[in-house]
């Protein structure tokens, strides 16, 4: 058996609506599916890609756990990360580093934050 892929990344926030709103209209995600948890205290949004879940949104447990103790950081492959730099400036994002970042093996990637604080990844894979 084994691991077969990534299932999802659950991330807990504040204000499920505005969540959804960022990881659609700033990410690009598409919303799912959503609903309220079974025990009447929680709601959850799935978003993805071509309908594959990838980020699970929680309302209702401790949103005030500092933003490492959120998740560290999810990483969302992109084509053009300058393009992409440049849109999320654009969109007022918070960048928590200022440029682009370049690994030894030329993959780049930036970090900036939700609108929780939780840190944000665009990584451009190396050619």
């Amino acid at each position: 058996m084994g691991i077969q892929k990534l299932e999802h990344v659950g991330v807990q926030v504040r204000n499920i609506e505005a969540s959804k709103g960022f990881y659609q209209g700033i990410i690009g995600l598409e919303l799912l599916d959503e609903f309220d948890h079974p025990d009447g205290d929680k709601k959850l949004a799935f978003l993805g890609i071509k309908g594959e879940i990838i980020v699970e949104l929680i309302e209702g447990y401790d949103a005030n756990l500092p933003a490492e103790g959120k998740v560290h950081h999810i990483a969302f492959t992109v084509e053009d990360i300058n393009q992409e730099r440049i849109r999320l400036h654009d969109l007022g994002v918070t960048f928590i580093d200022e440029g682009i970042n370049a690994l030894p093996n030329g993959a780049k990637y930036l970090f900036f934050e939700g609108p929780d604080g939780e840190w944000l990844e665009f990584f451009e894979p190396a050619t």
